[in-house]
């Protein structure tokens, strides 16, 4: 038998913690006792490898609910044989368990019957020995711990063209890296980069975890967008309105002539086609969608006004002014 470990004590936090409390107190406690701020010290790096364990287990909502069937009755350093319907539970803990596993007997003895081949490869139906995807392959199935989040504002023209960015990663006792990312056209609000390799390290995993960079775009001051569209405003005056004009709009690559037809209303959308955003790992674009906004003039001159009465006579004497 071995010895029942609880993990909810070990993160500090309540049975009844939820997801966002558990992945707080996680941080919290890896910060606090991580080799790199803790150099040497075997006790914090033991702890660590706990905290990581606990984590591993309580930040996914599937495992958590095998583990709280254990019952809240066992106390700390209890003996431990864990119950008979365990035994063909199938937990994918990202090629960290299996013969050779940094985690504790008490972990091995729940779910290391999960794992059966070298290297820390899982049996799954189709094929013996498969090894565990990362984050992005068609075979995602979780990410790491070690995986860390930041944030990165691009401009509607990076959105539409890609760009380079260079970034500093810093870390505790660790030198500051610079780094240069590739971001391709087409990302949208809120998707996600994935930079491999660049997130936090551990003596639980071999390899650092990933740096994942989550897109924010930037509000533009002559755009909104609608899917794959880009939206702009064009005012016109009501004698262009009437007659017809050609007037200059924006684009994210400078400013381009259309024609607004005659008898153009308040509100209607003209069509660029091709000139709003591409898709990812599309040659596709959007379209620009131009609103016509008919602006009654404020301020006018004497002639104008001359005009304007001259006008206001002829649909009234006419009868084709138009009720509302």
């Amino acid at each position: 038998m071995v010895k029942y470990k609880d993990y909810y004590q070990i993160l500090n936090v309540p049975r009844s913690a939820t997801d966002k409390e558990i992945k707080a107190s996680y941080r919290k406690l890896a910060r606090q006792y991580h080799p790199d701020t803790n150099a040497g010290n075997k006790a914090s790096e033991e702890k660590f490898k706990e905290i990581a364990e606990a984590y591993e287990v309580l930040k996914d909502p599937e495992k958590r609910k095998r583990y709280d069937q254990l019952g809240s009755n066992w106390k700390q350093g209890e003996q431990f044989r864990p119950p008979p319907d365990f035994s063909n539970f199938d937990f994918d803990f990202g090629g960290l368990a299996g013969k050779g596993s940094p985690f504790s007997d008490f972990f091995e003895a729940i779910f290391g019957q999960a794992f059966g081949q070298e290297g820390g490869q899982r049996t799954q139906p189709g094929g013996p020995g498969r090894p565990r995807e990362r984050p992005g392959g068609s075979g995602q199935t979780g990410r790491s711990p070690l995986d860390q989040e930041a944030e990165i504002e691009l401009t509607l023209e990076e959105v539409a063209k890609g760009t380079v960015r260079t970034l500093q990663i810093s870390g505790p006792q660790v030198k500051t890296k610079t780094l240069e990312v590739k971001i391709p056209a087409g990302v949208r609000q809120g998707s996600k980069i994935r930079v491999p390799g660049e997130g936090a390290k551990s003596p639980v995993s071999p390899t650092a975890g990933d740096l994942y960079l989550k897109v924010k775009i930037k509000p533009h001051d002559e755009f909104t967008m609608e899917g794959d569209n880009l939206v702009c405003n064009v005012n016109i005056t009501p004698a262009q309105a009437v007659v017809g004009t050609e007037t200059s709009v924006p684009t994210l690559e400078g400013p381009v002539k259309i024609r607004i037809p005659a008898g153009t209303q308040s509100g209607r959308m003209l069509r660029l086609r091709g000139r709003g955003l591409p898709k990812l790992k599309d040659t596709a674009r959007g379209d620009i969608l131009v609103r016509t906004k008919i602006m009654i003039p404020t301020e006018i001159s004497d002639r104008e006004r001359e005009l304007y009465t001259e006008l206001a006579k002829l649909e009234r004497d006419s009868g084709n002014h138009k009720k509302s």
